[in-house]
């Protein structure tokens, strides 16, 4: 929750493609923002150490700001190019 009352889901969406992200921004100081598909993928620590490696989790804290934003549109959306979106996704 304290995610999501901090504006800290977006939603990505490339043109003209229409495919889209949640980048979710993590509670520390140093401002990381992560890539998240709610359903499947996290790339924070967490969703890699305590979900797929240790499976204590079924999901990490951001896949589960990214579900809360989806389901009461809580987001902010940004349009950029597939191009941009592209690099986005291969940069993280």
């Amino acid at each position: 929750m304290r995610i999501l009352d901090q504006g800290g889901v977006k939603l990505i969406i490339g043109e003209p493609s229409n495919r889209s992200v949640f980048m979710v921004a993590g509670e520390s100081k140093s401002k990381d923002q992560y890539i998240c598909y709610p359903e499947h993928h996290c790339t924070c620590y967490s969703f890699f150490y305590e979900t797929v490696n240790k499976a204590e989790q079924l999901c990490c804290k951001h896949q589960l700001a990214a579900r809360m934003a989806d389901a009461h549109k809580l987001y902010k959306e940004e349009k950029v190019s597939d191009e941009q979106l592209a690099l986005l996704l291969f940069q993280h």
